[in-house]
């Protein structure tokens, strides 16, 4: 007998938002339900950082698009000398997307999990204040 598939096990339960294109840049995360004060943003998203040392990475010697991705997604800490980054870029979760923004609507904690700052009405871009968890070398992630 097949068990009966309980609505918390559906691939939608805990799912606020998705990549949709914006204005502030390029594409980024959209409130596709309204979204409480505090909920956790990608309640799933288990992913975890893989921390490396610029000299490891040698992005001198990378191509620009390679280093664009290392600047433009990757959580920059000790004045430029170490990247939170993905696994593999090809495995980023939707989190990754969020743009940046001065008066942002969604927040991090210390594990870099985001949670909405304010109430967030369905159709709102998410935005988080990247200065807030990252520190950049350049204005590269612009």
């Amino acid at each position: 007998m097949k068990k009966k598939k309980k609505f918390t096990d559906c691939p939608h339960d805990g799912v606020y938002a998705r990549i949709l294109p914006s204005k502030i840049h390029g594409v980024g995360v959209f409130a596709i339900r309204d979204i409480p004060k505090g909920a956790r943003l990608f309640a799933e998203d288990e992913s975890e950082l893989v921390w490396m040392k610029r000299s490891d990475l040698k992005l001198d010697t990378l191509p620009k698009e390679i280093r664009q991705l290392y600047n433009q997604f990757c959580i920059i800490k000790e004045k430029g000398e170490n990247y939170g980054c993905p696994k593999n870029f090809s495995l980023m979760t939707i989190a990754w997307y969020l743009n940046h923004s001065d008066t942002p609507n969604a927040g991090c904690d210390k594990d870099y999990a985001f949670h909405a700052l304010r109430a967030i009405k369905k159709g709102e871009e998410l935005t988080a204040d990247y200065h807030t968890y990252n520190e950049f070398p350049d204005d590269t992630w612009v």
